[in-house]
């Protein structure tokens, strides 16, 4: 309380409040003026100056964003458009792959067929040919055995060759009709 007191007690014209004292609102008006024109001369231009910067490279950044997502956008759609391209030309490129391996199979078993049936009638016309070589040297062989058995049965040699061949060739007549018959009676009880 002796602090109010003190307060209470000087004489100080304290005026009012409110109202400054005329020097210095005149030194105040003089110094805001200042002050203003120096803000609104120097500092507000250089501030719009800055904002203004500020807001054409944040458009800026959002027109070459919007440019570069659409951009994006169209490499990414071009992109997909050749995968889609790629993926038909592939499956068409193993559907021609198929066709191909399945026509060289089938050429493949085309060519083994042939050699299957070549070598078939090679082998049948080389059993043939060994079949009658077969049957020439037995014939002959079978003519000396008959013409053999002949001189001995008859008692002389047979010394001409047109008589012991036109033997020989009776013998094989009778042995080819004795074989040819018992074939025709297997053939008969088999129909």
């Amino acid at each position: 309380m002796a602090h109010v007191t003190v307060l209470a007690d000087s004489s100080v014209n304290l005026g009012n409040p409110i109202l400054p004292e005329i020097p210095e609102l005149i030194i105040g008006t003089i110094a805001f003026a200042i002050v203003f024109y120096f803000l609104a001369t120097k500092l507000l231009p250089n501030i719009r100056k800055t904002l203004q910067d500020r807001t054409e490279a944040i458009e800026g950044g959002l027109q070459q964003a919007e440019a570069a997502q659409a951009e994006a956008a169209q490499v990414k759609a071009d992109a997909q458009a050749q995968l889609a391209e790629l993926r038909h030309s592939t499956a068409d490129i193993r559907a021609k792959a198929q066709a191909d391996g399945a026509a060289l199979v089938e050429q493949a078993r085309g060519e083994a067929v042939t050699q299957k049936e070549a070598i078939i009638a090679s082998a049948h016309a080389q059993l043939e040919s060994d079949r009658n070589s077969a049957v020439n040297v037995l014939k002959a062989d079978l003519g000396k055995l008959a013409t053999e058995l002949a001189d001995k049965i008859v008692g002389e040699r047979a010394q001409d060759a047109a008589l012991q061949e036109r033997i020989i060739d009776r013998f094989l007549d009778e042995l080819d009709a004795k074989l040819a018959v018992p074939a025709s009676r297997s053939d008969s009880k088999v129909g």
